[in-house]
């Protein structure tokens, strides 16, 4: 770039970035170019050669620089000298300068003296007072918005209690997220409500139908919903002058519902980072689909930032949003309400639960330190939910089942419940469980199809992580033999400092919590159980929009065969796999009580009052499911491994399953289920 373009450019004052002449607001961070650094004749700046194609050149940019100028000179000359001098605070953490209207520091979040937030409050009530009736139809100030602001106002929201299971639920929800019960009529609310004069007030200062919101504390508390049950918090969005001047935004921003306001509010929360506005649009009933339009744009005003056609997916991929792209791509969100699971009902239990599964853990000493369980417990859902009337049994399918797994993986990728034999005249039907969606998914549904609640503590996760790096000798030599050997079918090696780094990676994935999990942690964690892990998943991966993006290879069977074959039992723990996202798939226990009843969802043994689940080694087409890492001299004799690490039959259909006997669950977590299945006991009657 020639020296004297450089020179023309502009410095902001806030993040000291060059800037083109032409550019109204910094690049970065999008800050109001100064008026004073323009200059406002149309002459050729000194120090530029007098070649006459360079000096076109500059003259159109200073020509252009001129409208600027003069435009900026008349929106600067409207203002008093008072209102330019704003005395900004300083933060007692960092000394940044923050404007007089900011609650936190922009640079280290600390809260602002509480003397400068009288200060802005003051200030903020006295701009209120001197907007005019008369002047509704004037260029809005989005500047002054806040967004802390509408935050802080979103906490003093009045939620009410739920006279079933004394949930609290925001105001404007009809039924309780938790139970169903309708919301309670006749309660007075809590709720500011405006008077008549307030709201000619407002309709009249608006000029029109809906407006901006204010920045004001006193206009905020008069947001108001229609139906007078709770009001909606909306964020700011902000605009230039420019945007203001034009008739036909400013028609667009009134015809704007609050829904409206809140899925915009949700696109700059994507792009800056903050899921608190993204949750707020979710839980509201937003679309998650939804697609940015051309109005939406134009209201947004930051051309190359949103485009028409873009959703929060698209935002939070293009901005690297990695927890919140997590948080949009699962199938939780595609329904808006809290789940009733029993460790989340129960969480005390959950506690003490986890805390009983690190004392059952110990370490194996010797040249191999590997850590094992102690007990073999097995998670099925309890049978009483059969005896439940039938809306009862759907509202606890709903809260406790991953429909959206269930159907890819039935419907989409026929891979569980494919045989009639097995899951009508076996009654071996298994169901996918709903975890967090975090990259702790794997940990979770293990705990999950075991003990029935999530690694919160990362009890699972130090294990994983200790047992490879100390264990290392085994683990690692057996990885680098199957890898080679998955290698040498796609014609291609690997040297002894890339097996060094992609050993160094697997390590560093298990030891950060909630960092996605690969196929040799899912081969470690089976020793770690001391029993084979069967994981039923699609075959490809496939993006958000249906595009396949690569193979997933974890479907198949992991053997602890790293232990001695009498060390380990040969009761599988099953888990399905979706895209990027592992569920527990649990059975349905049968009533004891009930004689010859072999299609309540598990078989019973006579012999020995075994709950027992079939569950297939073959996919739909009769191919035997893979076995994942062999040495070289076990590649071909995998029907004889499953035999012997399993207890393997063949129905009467020729199909080859695997039997998981149920075993008695501990105290603790009988107790939990109890309590969470009292909730439906109330439904029921």
């Amino acid at each position: 770039m020639p020296k004297n373009e450089q020179n023309l450019k502009w410095s902001c004052g806030y993040c000291t970035y060059l800037n083109w002449p032409t550019a109204t607001k910094c690049t970065l961070c999008l800050a109001a170019r100064p008026t004073n650094i323009i200059c406002p004749q149309s002459v050729r700046a000194p120090g530029i050669s007098e070649d006459i194609y360079q000096t076109a050149d500059n003259e159109r940019i200073i020509s252009s620089n001129t409208l600027n100028c003069r435009s900026a000179d008349r929106t600067s000359n409207k203002k008093k000298p008072s209102e330019q001098e704003v005395t900004k605070w300083k933060c007692p953490t960092c000394t940044f300068d923050n404007w007089p209207n900011a609650l936190r520091c922009v640079m280290c979040h600390n809260n602002a003296p509480k003397s400068r937030t009288l200060y802005a409050e003051a200030s903020s009530a006295k701009e209120a007072k001197a907007l005019s009736p008369k002047s509704s139809r004037s260029k809005v100030n989005l500047k002054t918005l806040n967004n802390d602001k509408n935050k802080a106002q979103l906490k003093n929201l009045t939620k009410w209690q739920c006279p079933n299971c004394t949930y609290e639920n925001w105001p404007k929800t009809a039924k309780c997220v938790i139970c169903g019960t309708t919301k309670p009529l006749g309660k007075p609310s809590d709720e500011p409500k405006m008077s008549k004069n307030q709201n000619l007030a407002s309709h009249k200062a608006s000029g029109s139908r809906r407006r901006s919101p204010s920045s004001s504390l006193t206009d905020m508390s008069a947001i108001q919903s229609s139906n007078q049950e709770a009001k909606n918090i909306i964020y700011d969005i902000p605009a230039s002058e420019d945007v203001n001047d034009n008739e036909e935004v400013m028609q667009i921003r009134n015809r704007l519902k609050d829904c409206d306001w809140m899925w915009l509010s949700a696109c700059i929360g994507v792009v800056e980072g903050d899921a608190a506005s993204v949750e707020t649009y979710l839980n509201s009933g937003g679309d998650r689909t939804r697609q940015l339009t051309r109005e939406d744009c134009v209201v947004l005003n930051r051309p190359g930032i949103f485009e028409v056609g873009f959703t929060l997916v698209h935002l939070a991929i293009r901005f690297k949003r990695d927890d919140l792209l997590a948080f949009l791509l699962a199938p939780e969100v595609t329904n808006h309400r809290l789940r009733c699971v029993p460790c989340l009902v129960s969480p005390e239990l959950a506690g003490d639960i986890r805390k009983e599964i690190a004392h059952t853990m110990r370490q194996k000493k010797g040249d191999w330190p590997c850590f094992f369980f102690t007990d073999q417990v097995t998670f099925v859902l309890p049978a009483e939910i059969q005896d439940f009337p039938g809306r009862v049994q759907r509202q606890l399918f709903e809260d406790f089942f991953d429909k959206e797994v269930q159907r890819v993986l039935e419907v989409e990728s026929p891979v569980i419940n494919w045989s009639v034999e097995i899951t009508e005249q076996l009654g071996s039907r298994i169901f996918p469980l709903w975890n967090r969606s975090a990259g702790d998914c794997l940990l979770d549904s293990l705990l999950q199809a075991t003990y029935g609640v999530f690694d919160k503590d990362n009890t699972l996760r130090k294990a994983l992580f200790e047992s490879l790096s100390e264990g290392s000798s085994r683990f690692f030599a057996r990885y680098k033999e199957w890898e080679s050997m998955q290698a040498e079918t796609l014609q291609y090696s690997l040297d002894e400092d890339q097996w060094e780094q992609d050993w160094a990676s697997i390590l560093s994935l298990a030891s950060q919590p909630g960092t996605s999990l690969e196929q040799t942690h899912v081969f470690a964690l089976a020793h770690i159980l001391r029993r084979p892990v069967i994981i039923y998943g699609v075959k490809y991966v496939k993006s958000f929009r249906g595009e396949t993006l690569g193979l997933a290879r974890f479907q198949g069977v992991y053997l602890p065969l790293l232990w001695e074959r009498s060390f380990c039992w040969k009761n599988p723990v099953v888990l399905g796999y979706t895209r990027g996202h592992f569920s527990a798939l649990v059975a349905m226990e049968v009533d004891t009580d009930a004689s010859n009843d072999i299609g309540a969802h598990a078989h019973v043994e006579n012999n020995d009052n075994v709950h027992v689940t079939y569950l297939p080694l073959v996919d739909h087409e009769g191919r035997l499911l893979p076995v994942h890492f062999l040495s070289a001299s076990e590649v071909g004799s995998e029907e004889m491994l499953l035999r012997d690490w399993l207890d393997c039959c063949v129905t009467e259909g020729g199909v080859l399953v695997a039997q998981q006997r149920v075993t008695p669950r501990p105290a603790l977590v009988n107790q939990m289920i109890d309590d969470w299945l009292d909730r439906y006991r109330k439904l029921s009657k």
